[in-house]
């Protein structure tokens, strides 16, 4: 589903997912990667995430063979220099995406998550969050926007 939502405000009424971070980080150029760097770059310390979402960052970073080990708390940080960080999902556990992401995006005052987890794209939606995969993300704020009147 493509919004028809203006394209400075797609970029800040979202969160993004643990997989897209890591799948930016170890797949520079990617559509994952292109997501980030066009919410992150643009909007510095608007965006928001949480401890919740920063925590899978780090451990499925960890998890990643070609991905340094000591490389992850400076790739943490960096990102935790580029988001607000909110309260959110802190107790929910590594495995709870679905209700961690719905927690996140309504601490962070927002109604759609970026990912290409394929559980939660199959699910579309839940509690109100929308779930949208990056490439679809990139589409809509690519897309000129809709002609008045149509």
């Amino acid at each position: 589903m493509v919004s028809q939502r203006k394209p400075e405000e797609t970029l800040v009424d979202i969160i993004l997912a643990p997989d897209v971070y890591v799948n930016a980080s170890v797949a520079p150029g990617s559509d994952p990667d292109r997501v980030v760097q066009r919410v992150l770059g643009k909007h510095r310390g608007e965006s928001k995430a949480t401890e919740w979402v920063l925590a899978r960052v780090a451990a499925m970073l960890a998890a990643v063979p070609s991905f340094k080990q000591e490389a992850i708390k400076p790739q943490i940080d960096l990102i935790r220099s580029f988001v607000k960080v909110v309260p959110g999902a802190e107790k929910l556990g590594p495995d709870a995406w679905k209700d961690a992401l719905v927690a996140s995006a309504k601490a962070a005052g927002v109604t759609r998550v970026v990912t290409d987890h394929p559980d939660l794209l199959r699910l579309e939606s839940a509690s109100g969050v929308e779930f949208l995969a990056s490439d679809a993300w990139l589409l809509e704020v690519t897309l000129p926007p809709p002609v008045p009147g149509s």
